[in-house]
């Protein structure tokens, strides 16, 4: 009591006089040295935001006004410290507001958890307001800086979670809130006439979407939903005369609510394409219902009854935007189903094939020149595909345009592999329909051919071949020199896959008679290649295949072979006299700077690299000419072949010698041909037996009629 009456007199004695204030403080600082009274309790839970919202911020505004009278002191100093000291009585503030002197408060950055910032905040704020209630010309307001700002600022609560990619999620389907759903009577246990309410009811009963991401969530509803799905299917392929003018909204509703849903980001977003002989796709979870909602849908399109005019108002040119932008679903079974419901589609509703083109355009365009990333695109081209088989003839100019806009440039995108034998299939499409085109498809794929991706130019040879298959003889005249200059590159190449497969077109039949029609042109381009790869290749399966080419050649026209022989050696001594002036008119330029510079001499700083002189020319040995005809003359076309050398070893290619070191064994061989002389992964990620499964379950739906159906008239 004593300390109490103290304290109100010290108050009163402030308010007469400024010497009595300055005695007060004075007391009070001395008063200091004693331990101060306990704090708040900051050990209770934090309050609701809408009981702390005016105290767990700092407001500078609040310190900044002149000052109050006493009797809103008491008042404020009650609301600001009410939120963390509830259990404190009046007392108990007068003490604190004692022993807590009017100086300015301190912040101190302390090492303690985040957890506690806003409780001292809350305090902090509680006693400069209370010392405002003292005086407010001498308290100094806490300044609203950065480190106040973070500690009465919300916390971040993002988890950071390390966990590698799964293999099977679901997509971002907005979930319906929970509903429970009722097991309907089946069909067979309804009376006729009641049926096609029943069906509705169905129909609408299959809209609710369930969460696929906890396996154990509502598996009643879940199981009620496919027995519905699947009793649905059987309905409308068993019975007839059940599609009806007002089933078609509801379907169409249904199929969409299901199935059209954001496509969630890729898995692997900036590393390497996705590559089908190592990775394995990512799944989606909710298949189990999206499933039978396609096969339902195609049963439903397929039907008998289905009426397309009934079916425009609802299946338009939204609806087919909607469905394009599912192909780019990572798992390979919705895609399956997604190219057969769009194909029929296309094949049912005569409006639409032309916008279904162009829109497949429009994804083409964004995948060649923005993305380079789809996971839809072989689907596409296979259905595009078809579509070409079916073109009346002659060729529109719109068709033409999109073969040399759209499937040329295709062939630049670096993931090429993954739809290369679909585009493939599209340009030899075009080419049978009309053989004029052969022209700018090869100047096209000459343009985008690979400089270093050897795999990739491997296929370019693969296509160019199948391109050379359906060309007319006087279409190949136009396309020879250019092409077969690209061959002479690609047997110089020291990748021993390319030069191997260049070599190839020569096992060809047809190609052979094109070459033989037009040997004098196609001789002297491809004869320096072949004879400087005869002996100097490095891999020996190369020597063989030479050999078979240039014998070849010599079988069907000696004299011109001759004659390609001494050309070539000409045009060496040739080269020899070009590089020896050269190197004598860099002389007679240097000897002349030599004569025009002050003095004589090179300017300071110059270094001068010596180069050593080229050989005189020199004729080119004839025995390695005679020694060459001699050996292709003894030789037959099958002596040397690409397997045995003249040994009768085996020959294997001589790549880099880490490939002797043995490699871990990996389960299953994951080369495309099953063949070779080791496996391995270039993924680093697991193999999911799961995944495996359930691909290996998926049963294609091309096996079906009319997927190659024609569309005359397209």
């Amino acid at each position: 009591m004593k300390k109490l009456q103290k304290t109100l007199l010290s108050r009163k004695s402030s308010q007469d006089s400024n010497s009595s204030k300055k005695e007060s403080r004075s007391n009070s600082n001395s008063s200091n040295a004693a331990p101060p009274a306990p704090p708040p309790n900051t050990t209770k839970p934090l309050p609701t935001p809408g009981g702390s919202g005016s105290s767990n911020h700092l407001n500078p505004s609040n310190h900044i006004v002149p000052s109050q009278s006493p009797s809103q002191s008491p008042s404020s100093s009650h609301r600001s410290s009410s939120p963390v000291t509830t259990g404190t009585t009046t007392p108990d503030r007068r003490s604190a507001a004692d022993t807590g002197s009017p100086t300015p408060p301190i912040v101190v950055v302390s090492s303690e958890t985040p957890s506690e910032a806003p409780n001292r905040v809350g305090h902090f704020n509680g006693t400069a307001e209370r010392h405002s209630g003292v005086d407010h010309s001498n308290a100094i307001p806490p300044r609203a800086t950065t480190l106040n700002r973070l500690r009465a600022g919300p916390k971040d609560t993002i988890p950071i979670v390390g966990k590698p990619p799964r293999k099977q999620r679901s997509s971002r389907f907005v979930v319906t809130e929970k509903v429970e759903i009722e097991r309907l009577p089946p069909f067979m246990e309804t009376p006729p006439n009641e049926r096609p309410q029943l069906f509705l009811k169905k129909l609408h009963q299959c809209r609710v979407l369930f969460d696929f991401n906890d396996a154990s969530a509502e598996l009643k509803g879940k199981q009620i939903k496919a027995q519905t799905l699947h009793e649905m299917l059987e309905y409308i392929t068993t019975q007839r005369g059940v599609i009806t003018e007002n089933i078609y909204p509801e379907v169409v509703n249904m199929f969409a609510t299901n199935l059209f849903r954001s496509i969630p980001p890729p898995v692997n977003p900036i590393g390497d394409a996705f590559d089908p002989e190592e990775d394995e796709p990512v799944l989606e979870l909710a298949w189990p219902h999206l499933q039978i909602v396609y096969e339902f849908f195609l049963r439903f399109v397929e039907s008998p009854d289905f009426n397309t005019n009934m079916a425009k108002r609802f299946i338009d040119q939204p609806f087919v935007l909607n469905l394009l932008e599912l192909f780019d679903s990572e798992d390979p079974r919705e895609r399956d189903f997604l190219k057969t419901t769009l194909h029929r589609i296309y094949g049912k509703f005569l409006n639409l094939r032309a916008f279904i083109r162009r829109s497949i355009n429009n994804v083409f365009f964004r995948f060649i020149y923005e993305t380079e990333r789809h996971n839809g695109i072989a689907e596409l081209l296979e259905i595009l595909g078809s579509i070409i088989n079916g073109f009346a003839l002659p060729l529109k100019e719109e068709h033409k345009t999109f073969l040399t806009r759209v499937l040329i440039p295709l062939h630049k995108v670096k993931s090429l592999s993954l739809y290369h034998p679909q585009l493939a299939y599209c340009v030899v499409q075009f080419l049978e329909k009309d053989p004029s085109l052969a022209e700018e498809v090869m100047l096209g794929l000459l343009k985008y051919w690979p400089k270093v991706n050897s795999p990739k130019e491997v296929m370019f040879l693969n296509e160019v071949e199948e391109v050379l298959d359906v060309t007319d003889p006087v279409e190949f005249q136009k396309i020879q020199v250019p092409l077969f200059q690209q061959l002479a590159r690609c047997i110089n190449s020291q990748h021993f896959q390319v030069a191997e497969r260049a070599l190839l077109y020569w096992n060809n039949e047809y190609v052979v008679n094109l070459m033989s029609d037009n040997l004098a042109v196609i001789l002297p381009i491809v004869f320096p290649a072949l004879y400087t790869n005869s002996k100097s290749h490095w891999n020996r399966t190369i020597h063989g295949m030479v050999y078979n080419a240039l014998k070849l050649f010599m079988e069907i026209n000696p004299d011109l072979f001759d004659e390609a022989m001494q050309q070539y050696k000409q045009r060496k001594i040739e080269e020899q006299q070009h590089a020896v002036q050269r190197y004598e008119a860099w002389q007679r330029m240097r000897e002349k700077a030599i004569q025009n510079a002050p003095g004589g001499k090179l300017p300071a700083g110059y270094v001068e690299i010596p180069h050593a002189p080229p050989p005189p020319p020199s004729n080119i040995d004839d025995a390695d000419i005679l020694s060459l005809s001699m050996e292709l003359n003894a030789a037959s076309i099958d002596d040397v072949t690409g397997d045995l050398d003249e040994h009768g070893i085996e020959r294997v290619p001589m790549a880099d010698p880490g490939l002797d070191r043995p490699l871990p064994e990996i389960g299953g061989d994951h080369s495309p041909t099953g063949s070779g002389l080791h496996s391995r992964r270039k993924s680093v990620l697991p193999v999911d037996p799961s995944v495996l499964r359930d691909l290996q379950a998926h049963r294609s739906l091309d096996d079906g009629p009319g997927m190659h159906s024609n569309h005359e008239g397209s």
